[in-house]
């Protein structure tokens, strides 16, 4: 029981001021509908091996969602594992556009517990996820913008 989703957008900032609006994990409820607060659960906040734990909401669905960062490399990439009731993996890729436009495009790898649903909620969650995170990433691309 797996999503895939994919999804892109241009914003109008450097690598490194954009890279400076994601890099502090929690932040991201800043931007993020569906992360309603962030708990870090290991000494580091940032880089390889920061543990944290993320209250997620979507809709009436709420859970905490255990997460590592598996991936760290400034103005370039950022990899987190889900190790709770949803597992997978995302990322956060980001790429000059130009030297005053940054392409930033996330991923997601989960795998739905059985109970959640199995393949009927994997088709309706797809949809769903999808326009989620296209709203989260029009939010950090007006944030960014904003501040850049």
């Amino acid at each position: 029981m797996s999503v895939h989703v994919h999804v892109c957008t241009v914003i109008e900032a450097t690598l490194s001021v954009t890279w400076s609006a994601i890099e502090r994990v929690e932040t991201h409820v800043d931007w993020m509908a569906d992360a309603e607060a962030i708990r870090f659960t290991s000494d580091t906040h940032q880089g390889v091996g920061t543990e944290f734990e993320c209250v997620t909401r979507i809709g009436p669905a709420r859970l905490v969602d255990t997460m590592s960062i598996t991936e760290w490399r400034p103005e370039e990439a950022m990899g987190v594992s889900h190790r709770g009731v949803v597992k997978g993996a995302g990322r956060f890729v980001l790429a000059g556009v130009d030297s005053t436009h940054t392409r930033f495009c996330w991923d997601e790898h989960l795998d739905l517990p059985w109970w959640m649903g199995g393949a009927i909620a994997e088709r309706a969650a797809l949809p769903v996820l999808t326009r989620l995170w296209r709203g989260n990433l029009a939010r950090l691309k007006l944030l960014v913008e904003k501040h850049a």
